[in-house]
């Protein structure tokens, strides 16, 4: 009886370890909603402004502090740029490969009921990837302008004026669109006092980097996962480790554990 009893704690305990309360399991339907959800508020956003405006100032959101402003760009997230035209190809197929395993890292750590909150994160970093590589994949293929590679030049060559759908061949090819962003935050513009080395007397803005939601569902993802992965991890971490007795004793239900 005793021994039964052992080993219904045992079990317990470590239940409570490996099974999170209902109220902390997110189910896979529930992952999909919150990725299709960036997705779309991501593209409706970039092809309304690709297909309203040209390349430029927008509107004012919140005074200057918050702008629309149109630009595309070719390589990663927040603008910066990642080679030529070979870089701009391998860049996309990092992404394509990231969403891949991404579909499949996504899948288990749901089946195996990870924290809550780190699914989430995951799941917002997989939606930021797949809402650029969209634009990186269709984009040239689906609109009649947009930045492009030009071999004559070496360097992506901007355009002008408003871009529209078409269907009888796009402003590059498969892989070679360029991703569009537009939200701006100039909060603070100032000058570097003229004491400072290197950049003394010098402009400074505070954000500069202009960026679309998927770049932001990114960013959120990584800088929570850094806050708050001991808390996400803490489960794993304090699992309790049972080693296992050798004894030549007789256990049985008539045997008193004292």
């Amino acid at each position: 009886m005793v021994v039964n009893e052992l080993k219904a704690t045992i079990s317990l305990v470590q239940s409570s370890y490996l099974c999170p309360s209902n109220s902390e399991i997110v189910k896979l339907r529930n992952v999909v909603f919150i990725i299709a959800l960036i997705i779309i508020a991501d593209q409706v956003l970039k092809i309304w402004i690709k297909t309203h405006y040209p390349t430029g100032p927008v509107t004012n959101v919140i005074g200057t502090k918050f702008q629309l402003y149109f630009v595309e760009n070719s390589g990663m997230a927040w603008g910066w740029k990642f080679g030529n035209e070979i870089g701009k190809i391998v860049l996309t197929l990092f992404r394509l490969a990231a969403v891949i395993f991404g579909t499949w890292y996504l899948a288990r750590i749901v089946k195996n009921n990870y924290h809550k909150g780190f699914i989430i994160c995951a799941a917002l970093i997989y939606a930021g990837a797949l809402g650029n590589l969209i634009d990186s994949m269709f984009y040239g293929m689906i609109f009649d302008k947009g930045m492009h590679y030009n071999r004559l030049i070496h360097d992506f060559e901007p355009y002008s004026g408003v871009a529209s759908f078409t269907l009888h061949g796009g402003y590059s090819s498969f892989l070679h669109g360029s991703v569009v962003d537009m939200l701006y935050f100039p909060l603070i513009r100032s000058t570097f006092p003229s004491w400072l080395p290197f950049v003394g007397g010098k402009e400074f803005e505070f954000f500069s980097p202009i960026f679309n939601i998927a770049d932001a569902s990114i960013s959120v993802g990584v800088i929570t996962l850094l806050v708050f992965q001991k808390r996400f991890f803490k489960r794993y971490r304090n699992m309790p480790v049972h080693s296992t007795v050798e004894t030549s004793t007789e256990v049985s239900d008539k045997v008193q554990v004292s």
